[in-house]
């Protein structure tokens, strides 16, 4: 006579069960696959080399003027 209690997992209920979450682990990562891109340059090179940082601008002197430098 065989005790089965319906509560626990069967080894063969968790084999089963790994099997189907790694299944759909490997749907998801082949359906983001071809959504990856190279990346692109939103700036040309002389964009990226020019000056920003402007000292007499009124940004820069609101800045100085609000924190008491």
């Amino acid at each position: 006579m065989k005790n089965s209690d319906s509560s626990k997992l069967g080894r063969r209920d968790f084999l089963r069960s790994m099997g189907l979450g790694t299944a759909g682990l490997a749907v998801a990562v082949a359906a983001g696959a071809p959504l990856a891109t190279e990346a692109k340059a939103t700036e040309s090179m002389e964009e990226a080399k020019k000056a920003r940082y402007n000292p007499d601008s009124e940004n820069v002197k609101n800045y100085y003027r609000v924190n008491g430098y």
